[in-house]
């Protein structure tokens, strides 16, 4: 049904205690970081928040992360999914911490949303009220900053777009054009704390009025 959310799922988790230095350095992670956590799951964007919360609750960076090609319902293996992400640490203790933060957040803080009523089409609008380094390096902004993460599929998600950035004093800081890797479409904004929430309500607003009218030419204002 419409609004009802739609929460990544955890498929597979490791630690590299010590990861060998050759791999080390391949993932280019800091230096006295020798740990290593790997994470997949079955939503991408959700778990880049993740991560990006990870660096706010432990001693971790982000070491690599990338989505699967054409989403988690065409993935190569069972625990292949639509995201893979290492976390890299001074020791194995600040690696699994910062999984656990991931965990939390992804099982009971953030989630995408059904935008019609039989889930066809769905969407993420997560305010972030402060950045870690992950984010915040991805946005060009100093940590802290306040953002509205936006992601839809590639037609809802250019025209709800542009509602979120007329309906709040924000900035389009990265724009992630259609198609991305998993077929959709959005961007990070940035702004006071309530603008970015103000984005994302306007966000989904739109996204769903897009689903429910696609042979709707007039615009929704």
């Amino acid at each position: 049904m419409r609004g009802d959310p739609v929460r990544a799922k955890i498929l597979n988790m490791k630690i590299l205690p010590n990861c060998d230095p050759a791999l080390l350095a391949r993932l280019d992670v800091p230096e006295g970081h020798k740990a290593l956590g790997l994470i997949t799951t079955d939503i991408d964007d959700v778990s880049y928040a993740a991560l990006d919360e990870a660096t706010k609750k432990a001693d971790v960076q982000v070491a690599y992360a990338r989505s699967m090609y054409a989403g988690s319902a065409n993935a190569s293996t069972k625990y292949a999914g639509e995201f893979i992400g290492i976390l890299s640490g001074p020791d194995p203790s600040d690696v699994k911490s910062g999984l656990d933060a991931m965990v939390e957040y992804i099982e009971n803080e953030s989630c995408f949303y059904s935008a019609n009523d039989d889930d066809s089409v769905v969407y993420f609008n997560q305010t972030i009220s402060r950045t870690g380094s992950y984010l915040s390096k991805i946005a060009e902004v100093p940590e802290g900053t306040a953002m509205a993460y936006l992601i839809a599929p590639p037609l809802e998600a250019l025209y709800a777009m542009d509602f979120a950035l007329k309906g709040a004093e924000v900035e389009l800081r990265v724009f992630y054009g259609p198609p991305t890797e998993t077929n959709f479409a959005g961007g990070l904004l940035t702004g006071e704390q309530a603008a970015c929430r103000a984005a994302c309500i306007a966000f989904a607003e739109a996204v769903e009025f897009a689903a429910a009218h696609p042979e709707a030419l007039t615009v929704q204002r």
